[in-house]
């Protein structure tokens, strides 16, 4: 897939509910942040999702409203020390890390009476 702007969306856009996996970027206009956060959160999906702002407090104040498993702030950038996986519909667990390290792993409790 060529990279690609998809802009002036519309809510229903089946694009806009999905998302693409891909080089591609949706932009939907909004009003305010508020507006933002609520369609941004009306997703039955919740990945990775980024904020770009010049004032960076009001960028984790966006980020820390969505309801996804991963937010870039002013990067499409991904840290693989940090946890990566969806919420809602997006994603199987947790990986990358030692997040991904547990993923992969069984966990045995022995209890010994000492």
């Amino acid at each position: 897939v060529a990279p690609a702007l998809i802009a002036d969306c519309k809510p229903g856009m089946r694009v806009v509910r999905e998302g693409i996996f891909g080089p591609v970027i949706v932009v939907l206009p909004c009003d305010d942040e508020d507006e933002a956060v609520a369609r941004a959160n009306s997703t039955e999906f919740g990945l990775y999702d980024y904020v770009f702002s010049k004032d960076t407090g009001r960028a984790f104040t966006v980020a820390q409203q969505l309801r996804t498993g991963n937010v870039g702030i002013n990067t499409a950038q991904r840290n693989n020390e940090m946890a990566f996986g969806g919420f809602k519909k997006s994603g199987v667990g947790r990986d990358g890390g030692r997040f991904g390290f547990h993923a992969y792993s069984e966990l045995q409790s022995i209890v010994w009476p000492g």
